[in-house]
């Protein structure tokens, strides 16, 4: 079919938009300035703080696993691999905090390494906690087949388990995550001055969540929280509340001071898990619940605000799992000591400044060991 010719012709004049006619806000990305002022304070300072008092409580507890105590029951197995997933956390943390703050200048393998490493630790740390739960139900509710089911090579095989599914609920991090330089919104309202003086800076990259097809993106960012909010949280909680409600109503019925004392932790145990990661996994929550409705500046500021915030809280936990679990017994307690024995006879021995001769300072020696414990074959600190 053919048209006739003043037919296919447009009036160009009928088509010109006069700009007096309409107006248009051109608005570029949120700053989350509020957001970005607490992160200033919390990732330098609050986070230094867990990091260094989550490095030397874990610490303390794979030195006393591994040069006083030894693992000698399934209780000892959970504790020691803890310790373990809670220093590998507070060690990634600090390169993570600094690679967010600034431009992620590590690379590509590092930003996966470290992202995902972060969430194998996430996962099994808290599902270790769940084995403890269940490990306590056992060892005072099922006390006659505590030593049937309470055995070393079932501890063992039950914590590889455990590594194991926590590497493999982190494989979506490990692949999605990568390394690369956004490309921003505002960078196409920029004037010829700007986009030079931009182009003469360094590129920014950053270790962030990637996809090639926006289908993978809606099911993954909706797939990872919400695994991570089942499995890492709600699982673990349910099996804790279960759990030590037996316990406590086991105790209650043994009337001992010693079994309410033991009340107490477990009442503390729980409280310090839901007071951590509770605000932490609500936020989380909401944050998935409303990932692609539209919200104002301000919400979303307000969001990943309480996000940095809970976030910041949940990362405590780790730096008390070693007082609840570990310190809280007498026996760990004593080896606590002897760590701290062992190590002020080192630094006698080997650090102090040599005053005296070596005759002198044997008399010497040989006159402080009653006094200070110390000797030569009292040092535990050898396999």
């Amino acid at each position: 079919m053919e048209f006739p010719e003043d037919e296919m012709m447009f009036n160009q004049s009928d088509y010109d938009l006069n700009d007096s006619d309409y107006d248009y806000d051109l608005l570029g990305p949120c700053s989350h300035q509020n957001n970005h002022s607490v992160e200033l304070v919390v990732g330098p300072y609050v986070h230094s703080i867990i990091f260094i008092l989550g490095f030397l409580g874990n610490s303390l507890v794979i030195v006393t696993y591994a040069f006083y105590k030894r693992t000698k029951s399934m209780t000892d197995v959970y504790l020691l691999n803890v310790a373990i997933a809670d220093l590998l956390f507070v060690v990634s943390l600090p390169l993570i905090v600094y690679n967010e703050l600034s431009s992620w200048s590590m690379g590509p393998v590092a930003c996966k390494l470290l992202r995902g490493s972060y969430s194998v630790n996430l996962y099994s740390g808290m599902l270790l906690l769940a084995c403890i739960s269940t490990d306590r139900y056992i060892a005072i509710v099922q006390a006659r087949r505590s030593f049937r089911l309470r055995s070393l090579p079932y501890s063992r095989l039950i914590c590889t388990i455990v590594w194991a599914s926590a590497f493999l609920l982190s494989v979506p991090t490990f692949y999605f995550y990568n390394w690369y330089e956004p490309s921003h919104t505002r960078d196409a309202f920029m004037d010829q001055e700007e986009e030079n003086h931009t182009a003469t800076l360094p590129p920014q990259y950053v270790c962030e969540f990637r996809f090639t097809y926006n289908t993978t993106a809606w099911r993954t960012k909706v797939a990872i929280p919400s695994i991570q909010l089942a499995v890492g949280f709600f699982l673990p909680l349910l099996i804790m509340v279960l759990c030590y409600v037996a316990v406590i109503v086991t105790l209650l019925r043994a009337r001992n001071f010693q079994r309410h004392k033991a009340v107490r932790v477990v009442l503390a145990v729980v409280a310090v898990f839901i007071a951590c990661h509770l605000p932490y996994n609500i936020t989380l929550l909401y944050d998935t619940v409303n990932m692609f409705k539209l919200q104002s500046c301000e919400e979303a500021d307000a969001l990943s605000t309480a996000k940095t915030v809970t976030q910041t809280i949940a990362y405590l936990h780790c730096c008390l799992n070693p007082v609840l679990y570990a310190f809280v017994g007498v026996k760990f307690r004593n080896h606590f000591r002897k760590i701290v024995q062992d190590l002020w006879c080192l630094g006698k021995r080997y650090i102090a400044p040599r005053r005296f001769s070596r005759v002198t300072s044997e008399i010497y020696v040989s006159t402080r060991r009653s006094v200070d414990g110390c000797s030569d074959n009292g040092s535990s600190f050898t396999m």
